[in-house]
């Protein structure tokens, strides 16, 4: 009961931070450091677990105009992503941002634009009106981008993609590490005839493409394999590009042995090519294929092996690097791609007519 009477949490008298204190059996102090997440503070986890619940089961609401008016900011965080949030995969980014925007007590604010220029700039505008934290600012695909100007004003992260001025702090895949993980794990099957059908053509200049194929080169030099410029397709990113990149690699005098594709809709396409040719994968070829697109590569048959792109830690870091402040101008953070290993790789077959199907 308050002073007045009145139960904490009914009209006209709200849980105060003085209830949740009572309740949690903590200093008013403590639940101010708890619920605002302040850094720095010396407070265990069980009693920030005490005071959380204490504030749930009062229905305790911090005050965003007072926060604004005490700190200067919001407790929200801006997030801007072009087809981020309706990406078949890539809306993990916002997954990993929005649970670590949670854990700090803040709401994540997500605008997805569609690449709107104009949609962009509002949207931008609102954010810093209300005083938000600071500014993820997302790409559904790993590129270079020109960041807008206005998100000077607040600390911003550059997600999934890199500052072509150099002037924000960008999380990344590590493109090349990728790449060359993929075609290492060829390799370690055993084969050496190793086709690559890319992306995209390297001229684009694309993170992804560029990246994913200096990996590819790297790891066939590093097993002593000379590159092969018949070996590598630039594909088109898509399952039909797949399929007709895998049966040009096929018609050639020496096709190979395995294929490593630059996306898992590629791969796909890759499937459906070696199928019409009679081949099997991954017993006359193996494939390998990047992204670990959940709504495909898992129900493939064979379950294809590929890379994951790390978004729900990267969307976390890029949250945290917000919370912190002061994200590193021009610093580009890069996250390793690990390996989904599944069932489309083996050891190549020992003679040609084992693959071909020939006499």
């Amino acid at each position: 009961m308050s002073r007045n009477g009145t139960r904490p949490g009914t009209p006209g008298s709200g849980p105060t931070m003085h209830h949740v204190a009572a309740a949690a059996g903590v200093s008013q102090a403590t639940v101010s450091m708890v619920l605002n997440d302040a850094g720095g503070a010396r407070v265990s986890d069980e009693t920030r677990l005490r005071v959380h619940q204490a504030a749930r089961e009062l229905g305790y609401r911090t005050n965003a105009h007072a926060k604004v008016l005490r700190d200067g900011v919001a407790g929200m965080i801006g997030f801007v992503g072009d087809h981020v949030a309706t990406a078949p995969f890539a809306g993990k980014i916002i997954e990993g941002a929005q649970a670590r925007a949670w854990e700090a007590g803040m709401l994540l604010l997500t605008v997805n634009t569609g690449g709107d220029k104009h949609l962009e700039a509002a949207s931008l505008e609102a954010m810093l009106s209300h005083k938000v934290a600071g500014v993820v600012y997302a790409s559904m695909y790993h590129q270079v981008v020109d960041v807008p100007d206005a998100l000077g004003e607040v600390p911003a992260v550059v997600l999934n993609a890199r500052d072509r001025s150099g002037t924000f702090a960008s999380i990344a895949p590590s493109e090349v590490l990728g790449g060359h993980a993929a075609t290492r794990k060829l390799l370690d099957a055993g084969h050496r005839r190793i086709g690559f059908i890319n992306i995209g053509a390297v001229e684009d200049g694309l993170p992804a493409v560029v990246g994913r194929l200096e990996g590819y080169r790297q790891a066939l030099a590093g097993a002593g394999i000379a590159y092969d410029g018949d070996l590598h397709r630039a594909g088109d990113g898509q399952d039909p590009g797949g399929h007709r990149e895998t049966l040009q690699l096929m018609a050639l005098d020496q096709p190979p042995t395995a294929i490593f594709c630059g996306n898992d809709r590629t791969a796909w396409g890759a499937y459906q090519a070696l199928a019409s040719l009679g081949l099997t994968v991954p017993d006359d070829v193996s494939v390998v294929g990047f992204d670990n697109q959940e709504s495909l590569a898992p129900h493939l048959r064979p379950g294809l092996t590929t890379l994951e792109l790390p978004f729900i830690d990267m969307g976390r870091r890029a949250v945290e690097l917000i919370l912190a402040g002061t994200p590193s101008p021009g610093h580009t953070e890069l996250f390793e791609c690990p390996l989904v290993d599944r069932h489309s790789v083996a050891a190549p077959p020992h003679l040609p007519n084992q693959r071909t199907g020939t006499a």
